[in-house]
């Protein structure tokens, strides 16, 4: 018993700290807007005294309710003159209430755009810190809901609920004070059903909560196939996908609607259920009330007090359900904060190594397995290359080809051998530093949506047009920019899809001659090339990129030709290495390779010699 009472102890502690983590730097803020929200409860509370005062004191010679430094105030010869100051008092003490009250929404507006803003910082400079292997698992859909929807849930949480908290807790707590000071007896029948209304917002509570989970996981589904569906439009379209996509989303949608009708029909029976017993609450006060005045241990000033406070302790009592039931959903939401802001960085006990690098490149028995594969991806994978050496790497699809590079830059961790950049293990290169030495030209590569010219300078910010139009010549892509109707101010199009396939991978071989680097990784990225387009690119970069080390990932044999090295992969192993010539009198996989794809060119050749 004692060890369950010591676990929920901890559960309260670590829930508490979940919630105070994001306005640590912000706490003074907070608790300048608390002293205020306290002074204007107080103040609230005073307001039913003078309607007291005035029956109870100015008109039935009786005893003031009202604080000694308000009564004060009251000097006048006659009743009507003091009602008259009272009334002006009222005034400037509802106007000092109304300042009070601005500044504290300004304090507290300050309070809660500053929290969300470091929120966003965070979690997006967290999300760029995770491993690539995160993002490969993640949902795109579901980690944007989590950094704006959630992180939005959690704002409001803390800018009005978790105030509220406090407003109510002093308000009830003072109410209760100033009604004690006036009548006790009619103080405990004013609060004899409140305990009823905490027990049925602790149940709804429990209830809650499990159900804003569902709710929340059926609308980050719904998100995830929307964001999947409009990304992917041009995919659907080819395919005459639409009414797949239609009668996905309408699924999706149905159970999003289904939990969240489920969660309103909950609302509906808490709120319709503390109605009842908040007018029960008034009827006994109400009677209570009549029948204390009526033996005259209750004054008419004191009863229509009564009747004022009351609604100060029921109303907000009510309101509890609100914040129960949005302190369910943000702990929800802090949970989904908290999969992401815990999981580790992939820069936690990075090298602080910064070695130059020269672009050598050596693997030494390298071997690579997924988690959640039985099998190796990749086995005893050793080759060396100097710097400003070729090596092109080709293999068929699935033979690792793309892994072998990931592993280069880091972005997978090899789990046998070593992998060493200039003699140094790449272990002990800081990450970002490898990365910044290594370009990287995709085969798909991304692109945004602005224009040509930005896509191309975006790599260096500072070029000059003639450096921008120089990278595009040598890439190929000039001439294809001039015939287009806006040239270089052209708008490619979200993910560049008013462009061609050859024309985006052109683009990012373009920006990739703006920032040199010692290392560098054809990624499949002239697969979308003709021939002989290819052929004219290459040559152009073989003078551009005379020094630097240059990697080409590659099916085309065409394009692996020309490298000074080749190396085969073929089910994770390295099953041929050489020169194009060496490889091709060695009647391998290499030359099995090369007469299927120099048969099908000439093939096609002839058929379009002979179409003309």
């Amino acid at each position: 018993m004692e060890h369950v009472k010591k676990v929920k102890r901890v559960k309260s502690v670590k829930r508490i700290n979940q919630f105070l983590k994001w306005i640590k730097g912000y706490k003074l803020i907070f608790l300048i807007s608390t002293i205020l929200l306290i002074a204007l409860q107080y103040f609230r509370t005073l307001s039913p005294l003078f309607i007291a005062h005035i029956i109870d004191a100015e008109l039935d010679g009786l005893k003031s309710p009202l604080p000694t430094f308000m009564t004060s105030l009251f000097t006048g010869d006659t009743v009507k003159e003091r009602l008259a100051i009272i009334a002006l008092v009222y005034v400037s003490f509802t106007l000092f209430r109304v300042v009070i009250m601005f500044g504290r929404r300004m304090i507290n507006a300050f309070f809660t755009e500053s929290v969300a803003y470091h929120m966003r910082n965070t979690l997006y400079k967290k999300l760029q810190d995770l491993s690539f292997s995160y993002h490969t698992h993640a949902e795109t859909g579901d980690l944007i809901q989590r950094c704006t929807t959630d992180v939005e849930t959690y704002r409001v949480f803390v800018g009005e609920q978790l105030i509220e908290i406090f407003r109510l807790v002093f308000l009830i707590a003072l109410t209760i004070y100033q009604m004690a000071k006036l009548n006790g007896v009619m103080t405990i029948y004013s609060v004899l059903i409140t305990p009823v209304i905490f027990l049925t917002a602790f149940i709804y509570f429990k209830w809650v909560k499990k159900i804003f989970k569902r709710v929340e996981e059926a609308e980050a589904k719904m998100t995830t196939t929307l964001q999947e569906s409009v990304t992917g439009i041009r995919v659907v379209k080819a395919f005459a996908k639409e009414k797949y996509e239609i009668e996905k989303f309408d699924a999706d949608s149905k159970d999003y609607m289904k939990e969240d009708f489920h969660l309103l029909k909950l609302m509906a029976i808490y709120w319709g259920g503390t109605d009842v017993i908040t007018f029960f609450q008034y009827a006994i006060t109400i009677a209570a009330g009549i029948v204390l005045a009526s033996t005259q241990d209750l004054t008419t000033g004191e009863y229509i007090a009564f009747l004022s406070y009351i609604g100060m302790i029921v109303w907000p009592l009510r309101q509890l359900g609100r914040i129960v039931q949005d302190f369910g959903k943000t702990t929800v939401a802090l949970d989904r904060l908290d999969e992401i802001m815990l999981k580790e960085s992939e820069h936690d006990g990075d090298s602080e190594n910064h070695p130059p690098i020269k672009g050598g490149v050596e693997f030494r028995n390298v071997g690579f397995q997924f988690e959640d594969d039985n099998k190796p991806l990749l086995k005893g994978i050793s080759f060396k290359v100097e710097p400003g050496e070729s090596l092109a790497i080709v293999g068929k699809t699935g033979s690792g080809k793309s892994t072998l590079i990931n592993l280069m830059i880091r972005l997978l961790d090899n789990q046998e051998g070593s992998i060493l950049f200039d003699g140094v293990d790449i272990k002990d290169i800081n990450k970002k530093h490898l990365r910044e030495n290594v370009g990287i030209i995709m085969q798909e590569p991304f692109l945004y949506s602005r224009t040509l010219y930005d896509n191309i300078g975006i790599m260096d910010q500072n070029a000059s047009e003639e450096k921008v139009y120089k990278a595009a010549t040598i890439a190929a892509l000039h001439e294809d920019i001039l015939g287009f109707e806006g040239g270089y101010k052209t708008i490619v199009g979200e993910r560049g899809v008013t462009l061609s396939g050859g024309q985006k991978q052109r683009v990012a071989i373009a920006r990739m001659l703006l920032d040199s680097k010692p290392v560098l990784i054809f990624d499949d990225s002239l697969s979308a090339v003709d021939t002989e387009t290819d052929i004219q690119i290459r040559r152009a970069l073989s003078d551009y990129w005379k020094d630097t080390t240059v990697f080409i990932i590659t099916h085309r044999i065409t394009t692996a030709m020309e490298a000074d090295k080749i190396i085969v992969l073929d089910k994770g192993d390295i099953v041929e290495m050489g020169t194009h010539k060496e490889l091709l009198n060695q009647d391998g996989l290499y030359s099995e390779l090369w007469d299927i794809q120099t048969n099908v060119e000439y093939d096609y050749k002839q058929t379009v010699k002979g179409v003309k």
